[in-house]
């Protein structure tokens, strides 16, 4: 009896093995990040764009993915120290270093429906009355469903 038990696990457990090695469409490996843009008519803000204290906009990107997006965010950050990022485009003219006393801070992230490889980020902001004028950074960062992220920045000014 235990022979013929020891040969039914083994059939039972080569069945299972076969059959989670057969090929589908998890085997594709998605070795590709995606993709993020502001360079389009309603991309928002573009390079040294000036944003006036408490006006609202509508910050806006295209993320694609040759797979599926799965999340995004928007960072505004203080630049009164002139750092730069990796990835960061066109440089504006700062204003001299300063120390911060309220800056802007805006940190956000957001899901993307499951199955788009396409998407519009479009999120409305108000600049708050009371912060700090000055140079800002606009990153906009993406990622797929795998785990690859893409992030652009972006030199903004915040004005009175």
């Amino acid at each position: 009896m235990t022979a013929k038990f020891n040969f039914l696990i083994t059939i039972v457990f080569s069945g299972l093995f076969l059959w989670s090695c057969s090929s589908d469409d998890s085997d594709i490996k998605d070795e590709t990040k995606p993709e993020i843009t502001i360079n389009y008519n309603e991309g928002f803000p573009q390079s040294c764009t000036e944003l006036v204290r408490g006006e609202t906009y509508h910050f806006r990107a295209m993320v694609t993915d040759d797979m599926e997006l799965a999340s995004y965010s928007l960072d505004i950050h203080n630049n009164f120290d002139h750092h730069t990022h990796d990835d960061q485009g066109a440089q504006c003219e700062l204003d001299p270093i300063k120390q911060a006393v309220n800056p802007m801070i805006y940190m956000e992230n957001f899901s993307i429906e499951n199955g788009l490889t396409s998407y519009e980020i479009d999120i409305t902001v108000t600049i708050p009355n009371d912060v700090d004028a000055g140079d800002y950074h606009c990153a906009y960062s993406v990622t797929d469903k795998t785990g690859w992220q893409s992030r652009t920045s972006i030199d903004i000014k915040i004005i009175e």
